[in-house]
């Protein structure tokens, strides 16, 4: 398909702007802004995407109007004049790549917590509590209304005065769509009851917001038109409301979301994380473009160009949002034009993005170091000004990023496996078959070595000699790590790793005991496995609650594997020892908060405890490399070449990366191989 007929490709008019092409990046907050404010980091954040060709980058998700809604996920500060040459600064150096920039403004309401920003009372049309924050609202009064529909003109203005396209309204979850829905709504003045009344706010808003303005600046919002909820807005008061806000005139597009956002459970409907469903509510945003023949946004998990596309030519979208997609791979406008769409970095759906905002992080892609970190990581690769011999020992995520990065920069790439294929842990990770579009992170590699021209050996268990053969300048020992359990009393040879049961080598036996102090996805992975044969499980943990290292959204998908099939989860508790009893097992568990004991009879005791790196080939290397394996870490945090230089007759450089240095995940594997193999 040519770009002249490409559908994602075509220009699209909204009111004066003409939106070069049909991919956007709808509102959300990556967690990067300093003091309220789109500083350097936020700004790159999107000038690489307005540099990889995106008609649209939509800022903050979102940016809050009042003092009274403290920012819960790192929001902008709307309300300050202080954003105003901040976010001049990000449209400015967006538009000189022809993408245009807008903003989300919002109050949040009730999505908020009390104990954050000037530690103001949070309200809401009601005193209904949201479970996902835990906040309880105080019921709006006619004095906050007054002023929040102020601070929403305020805020507006000031984004026009920034140089922004436009801005959208949040209208899911927050303060505004709050006063549409039942669920949120027990009011009995004139904000609350018919739908005229509890349409009153937003109305408010935006007539405040029209004169504030003008008829020249952009005004769209992001709207739910259905909440799919048994209490809250249906869709046929959903579309009325879509319907009545295109007949005020007062805005310029629609922005669709469907269901509701309350609790981790309702929001992973909302925004489907891998083994869902992709496109859940695409057909649903189509529908409410045919319902008012008026422009209309959407995005939910739509992942990869050829639904986007389909989005487009069949009329079901006018710009088609690929946020999480365009984390992964900010380049892909860049890429369809060029015709280099299998080039496209996958996002694989791990929604390691959104876990680590909504835990207090900023947001990371799991397989693109570079997303956030712009500044000190470029996204394309600059060539070395002397080419070398690499060797890379072992084909799983790091080892197949070092092996990319360093034939990118131009140096002679071997990659040693031991194994027969690659992918290293993530090929026991996509054994839970909900996981399994994980292995995109290495497809997407593999191809890339491949036209980068990469020389793999398969079945290379490497030692000192086979790297000495190949006569290297460098040497990245990505070796990765080996399943280990935790000290115990007694009873460590009757354990079966969480890796065993993934791999299918030990068949779950029931009763089992899982006990996981990890935390992380393996554990939980294995014990989704094992729930899925019908075989009686108990997962202990010493946390506060089971795999404090994942999110919210990740646990969704777990906890509810483990209601379906009636797993018992027990916390605060640790395993102390096992013995053998007859044909079965004994698990003596204990606490760190109490001195008793209680056992448990099972058949089978799987225990996740992290990894120990696989670190014997590294370890005979060291002594004859001529950093000896040391790193200089002011350098390498400053972009500076990171290798001392200790013994200079020595022949090569090493490095090790990943679990071959410490228990730790993808991300960081990824990030180790990225942030070395550029500077060498």
């Amino acid at each position: 398909m040519s770009a002249s007929n490409d559908p994602l490709l075509q220009p699209f008019t909204l009111k004066h702007l003409t939106l070069k092409n049909r991919l956007m990046s709808t509102a959300h907050e990556p967690a990067y802004s300093e003091d309220g404010m789109p500083k350097d980091r936020y700004r790159l954040y999107h000038v690489e995407k307005a540099k990889g060709g995106i008609a649209l980058t939509m800022t903050a998700g979102s940016a809050i109007v009042s003092h009274d809604s403290p920012p819960a996920f790192g929001n902008l500060h709307a309300y300050r004049d202080e954003i105003v040459p901040w976010l001049k600064k990000l449209a400015d150096d967006c538009h000189e790549h022809g993408t245009a920039v807008m903003i989300q403004l919002t109050h949040l309401g009730r999505r908020t917590g009390w104990n954050k920003g000037a530690w103001l009372p949070v309200l809401a049309p009601s005193s209904v509590r949201e479970p996902a924050h835990r906040a309880f609202p105080k019921e709006i009064e006619d004095w906050d209304i007054e002023r929040i529909v102020q601070d929403y003109a305020d805020a507006a203005a000031r984004m026009q005065a920034a140089g922004l396209d436009g801005i959208e309204f949040e209208a899911y979850g927050h303060l505004m769509d709050q006063f549409w829905s039942p669920a949120t709504n027990r009011r009995e003045d004139e904000f609350g009851g018919s739908l005229d009344n509890r349409m009153r706010f937003s109305n408010l808003v935006m007539e405040a917001v029209c004169k504030s303005v003008g008829p020249d600046f952009i005004v769209g919002i992001r709207m739910v038109a259905d909440e799919d909820w048994d209490k809250g807005l249906s869709r046929d008061e959903g579309v009325e409301i879509a319907r009545r806000l295109v007949a005020s005139g007062r805005i310029d597009f629609l922005n669709i979301i469907r269901g509701h956002i309350d609790h981790d459970a309702a929001l992973n409907e909302v925004i489907p994380i891998q083994g869902m469903r992709a496109s859940p509510h695409l057909d649903f945003a189509g529908e409410v473009r045919a319902a008012t023949r008026f422009p209309v946004f959407h995005a939910a998990r739509i992942a990869d160009v050829a639904t986007a596309r389909h989005a487009i030519a069949e009329g079901k979208l006018d710009m088609v949002g690929m946020t999480r997609a365009h984390m992964a791979d900010p380049h892909i406008g860049a890429k369809v034009i060029r015709g280099e769409e299998a080039r496209i970095r996958p996002c694989v759906g791990a929604t390691y993005c959104l876990d680590r905002i909504y835990e207090g992080g900023e947001a990371l892609c799991i397989h693109n170091a570079s997303t956030g970190r712009e500044a000190e990581l470029p996204h394309l690769v600059a060539k070395a000004e002397v080419q070398r011999r690499a060797v890379v020992i072992g084909a799983g995520p790091a080892g197949l990023e070092s092996a990319r990065v360093l034939a990118e920069r131009g140096h002679a790439v071997t990659v040693l496996e031991a194994m027969g294929e690659a992918g290293g842990q993530v090929n026991l990770l996509v054994r839970n078959p909900r996981r399994r579009e994980m292995i995109g992170i290495i497809d997407w590699r593999l191809a890339e070595l491949e036209r980068l021209n990469v020389d793999i050996r398969y079945g290379v268990y490497a030692e000192a000699d086979d790297v000495h053969s190949l006569a290297p300048d460098l040497v990245v020992v990505a070796t990765g790590g080996m399943a280990q359990f935790p000290e115990m009393g007694e009873g460590a040879d009757l354990l079966t790793s969480s890796w065993d049961i993934l791999a299918g080598t030990v068949r779950p036996v029931g009763p089992v005991l899982l006990f996981d102090d990890h935390g992380g996805h393996a554990g939980m992975s294995a014990a989704e496995v094992i729930a899925a044969t019908g075989t009686e499980l108990e997962i202990v943990s010493p946390e506060r609650f089971f795999a404090p290292e994942m999110g919210g959204m990740n646990h969704v998908p777990y906890a509810k594997a483990f209601a379906r099939h009636s797993v018992r989860v027990t916390i605060n508790t640790r395993l102390i020892s096992v013995r053998r009893e007859g044909n079965g097992l004994v698990a003596v568990l204990g606490s760190d908060y109490a001195e008793t004991v209680e056992e448990r009879r099972v058949a089978q005791v799987v225990v996740e405890h992290g990894t120990s790196a696989n670190a014997d080939l590294y370890h005979a290397l060291k002594p004859l490399s001529r950093n000896r394996g040391a790193v200089d870490y002011p350098a390498l945090i400053a972009r500076m070449a990171p290798l001392p230089l200790h013994a200079p007759g020595a022949g090569f450089d090493l490095i090790r990366i990943g679990d071959a240095v410490a228990s730790r995940n993808i991300h960081a594997a990824i990030y180790d191989a990225a942030r070395y193999c550029t500077l060498l």
